[in-house]
Formats: structure tokens, C-alpha cells, sequence
């Protein structure tokens, strides 16, 4: 027994403290040698076996950490050649690629093209055209420039994991723009815009940003009684607001009372655009939605389009925008100009006919094509900007 004791002790020793190649080499040539004392036989032959079995353990140990360490000197390698990316000859463009997919430039440009073609509305004839008028112009897209940043930002930090659904190629929901950035540039912006619209002392301005900055806000933050996106009337709400109300009165009056020191008339141009694009607000309200339907299932976002369904959804826009389009021919063919008529009438039956084409031709199983459609609603609403200054 106390042979058997000393056996285990050094067998223990010898598996813990010889190297494993001097392992391999003894497990090699120790059966000859046990072979030589046949009273221990059957204890060494034992011990022959635990050592195959030991070396085989300590073989797979030995290989997986070899493996381990090659994922990690891989790993590492990938990391410092990804981090050639961050060089400065790289990190300008990322940087500004970033920005430009933080600011939704679909709706800074939807932005721009409305305060111009409402500002249009106030010409009267061609001395209007001062350069008062073009600094007027610019001022009021700057101010909206800023503020539609903060709104579309605001937006984003509320949305991170909603985002990371549905849209993940955002700088937030990627991991590109941490929270802190976002609530800088964010807060920035807001405060940018308030600034030059107060600098201007423009008060249609003002109020212009003041209530978009209300709303936007409202819209979005995800405080008690607020966060109105999750309530689909309201949301449609919010955005018919200031897409049809707010853009087109408030920038309308910073050109026609401020900049050209007129008094407050609505003409029948303001009136159509305000009327057609609160159809248009309404349907970009719900379209939206469409595409994000996963993601806001997931976080109990009622939009329509969770509740009754993207194909229902998607024709009830078709249907709102073409009957946009019948009244807009109705309203051109009441002008007195005949060159206003032709060209009101014309360019909404193209469009109506382009919009019918494109929803027909639309896979709605589709996630890629539906927000393809959606841009494409996009450029019709800026293409409207381009008719409504030849309402008349």
C-alpha cells in the first residue's frame, strides 16, 4: 500500500511537471520497462494507461490554447489595421458621411425646396426680387436648416434601439455616434436656429421655429405625455403641422410682411399649397411607417400600419396622393392664365400617372422595394415644390 501511495504521488508529479514532448517520449518506451517486474504488472500497465489517457488531455488542452491565441493575435491584427481607418485622411470623410446620414438629407432638401417655392408665392413682379429677398430666403433655410436637425436628431436619440431594427446603418443605432455626441449636436443645432431666427427679428420666423421646436420635440422624447409618435392620429398630426401648416403660412409671411414690408394677405397659391401638401403631410405620416413595421412592433409603436397592416396602409396613401392630384387639376384648370393652366394641369396628371405606375410595379413583401417607394414619394413632394409657385 505504500509502494501503490509513492507510485501515485510521483505519477502526479511526472504528468504535472515534465515537459509534454518529455511526456510523449515516455509514454513511448515505458511499457519495456514495465514489462521487466511482473509482480508490479498490473499497477504499472495501469499507470501506462493513465498516462496515454493524460497525454491525450493535455495534448487538446495544449492545441485549443494555441487556437486561442491565434484568434487573438488575428484579432488584434484586425484591430490595428481597422484603426487605419480613424487616420486622418480617412476620418474627414467618414465624419462627414456620418453627419449626412444623421441629418436625413431627404428632409433637409424637402425643407429648402419649400421655404423657396412659399417665398415665390409672395412675388408680385420682377423688382421683388432684391437682394433683400435672396437674404430673406436664405436666412429663413439656414434657421430651418438648423432646427430640422435638432428635430431629426431628437428623433434618433429616442429611437436607438427601435433603430437598430429598422434602420441600423444610422450613426446612433451603429455605434458610430455615441448618445453624448448625439446630444450635442442636437442641442447645438437647437440652439443655433433660436439664435439666428432671434438675430433676424423676423417673428413669422421665429414662431416658425418655435412651434416646429415644440412639436418636434413632443414628437419624439420619450418623457411622461409626450412621445405623441406612439399614438398614430397624433403623430400624422404633428407632421401635417408643420409640413403644411408652418412651412407654408409662417415662411410665406416672413417673406411677405417682413422682407417685403406687406400686409398679411393669404392669396389663393398659399391657400392650394396649404391645402394639397397637408394631403401630402398626411401621407409621408403614415408611409413611414411602412417599412419600420417590425421594429415597432417590437416596441409597441401603434403606428396604422401595425395596427390594420402594410398593404392596406400602403393603398390608402395611393389613394390619398391621387386624389391630391384630381383636386390640383381642378384648381389649374380654374386659372386665368392659360400658361398656369396647361402647365398646373399637365404636370399633376404626370405625376398622378408616374405615382399609379410605380404602386402597381411595387413588391409589397418586399422591405428594400417599400422604402424605395417611400423615397419616391419623396421626390413627388419636391417635385409639388416646383409646381405650386406656377399656381396662379
Amino acid at each position: 500500500m505504500i509502494h501503490d501511495d509513492k507510485m501515485k504521488v510521483l505519477n502526479l508529479i511526472f504528468i504535472h511537471v515534465v515537459p509534454y514532448n518529455t511526456i510523449v517520449n515516455a509514454s513511448e518506451c515505458c511499457n519495456p520497462v514495465s514489462l521487466r517486474a511482473s509482480k508490479h504488472n498490473r499497477i504499472i500497465q495501469s499507470q501506462s494507461v493513465f498516462l496515454r489517457h493524460n497525454t491525450g488531455r493535455f495534448s487538446k488542452s495544449f492545441l485549443l490554447s494555441r487556437q486561442q491565441k491565434t484568434i487573438h493575435v488575428a484579432n488584434a491584427v484586425s484591430e490595428q489595421v481597422g484603426s487605419d481607418d480613424t487616420s486622418p485622411q480617412n476620418s474627414s470623410p467618414n465624419a462627414l458621411d456620418a453627419f449626412y446620414r444623421f441629418s436625413r438629407p431627404h428632409t433637409v432638401i424637402g425643407t429648402a425646396l419649400s421655404i423657396v417655392s412659399v417665398s415665390l408665392l409672395a412675388v408680385q413682379k420682377l423688382s421683388d426680387f432684391s437682394p433683400a429677398f435672396f437674404i430673406g430666403v436664405l436666412e429663413a433655410i439656414v434657421a430651418a436648416f438648423f432646427m430640422n436637425i435638432y428635430i431629426v436628431g431628437l428623433n434618433q436619440l429616442s429611437d436607438i434601439e427601435i433603430d437598430k431594427v429598422n434602420k441600423p446603418y444610422l450613426p446612433l443605432a451603429s455605434g458610430e455616434y455615441s448618445v453624448k455626441t448625439g446630444v450635442i449636436i442636437v442641442s447645438s443645432f437647437a440652439l443655433m436656429s433660436f439664435w439666428l431666427g432671434w438675430v433676424v427679428g423676423s417673428w413669422p420666423l421665429f414662431w416658425a421655429l418655435f412651434i416646429s421646436f415644440l412639436l418636434g420635440t413632443a414628437y419624439s422624447i420619450n418623457i411622461p405625455m409626450l412621445r405623441w409618435k406612439r399614438f398614430a392620429l397624433v403623430a400624422a398630426m404633428c407632421i401635417l403641422a408643420v409640413r403644411a401648416v408652418i412651412v407654408q403660412i409662417a415662411f410665406y409671411l416672413h417673406i411677405q410682411t417682413f422682407v417685403l414690408g406687406r400686409l398679411t394677405v393669404f392669396p389663393k397659391p398659399v391657400i392650394f399649397a396649404t391645402g394639397f401638401m397637408s394631403f401630402f403631410s398626411v401621407v409621408i405620416a403614415l408611409f413611414k411607417d411602412i417599412p419600420d413595421i417590425v421594429g415597432d412592433k417590437i416596441f409597441g409603436i401603434q403606428s396604422f400600419t401595425v395596427r390594420l397592416g402594410q398593404k392596406r396602409v400602403f393603398w390608402i396613401c395611393i389613394s390619398l396622393l391621387e386624389v391630391a392630384y384630381g383636386a390640383a387639376i381642378l384648381v389649374g384648370a380654374s386659372s386665368p392664365f392659360i400658361w398656369s393652366r396647361y402647365i398646373t394641369i399637365l404636370g399633376h396628371v404626370i405625376l398622378g400617372l408616374l405615382l399609379w405606375g410605380r404602386a402597381k410595379s411595387t413588391d409589397l413583401e418586399s422591405k428594400s422595394a417599400i422604402t424605395s417607394f417611400y423615397m419616391f414619394i419623396w421626390q413627388l413632394f419636391y417635385a409639388e415644390y416646383l409646381l405650386i409657385p406656377l399656381v396662379r
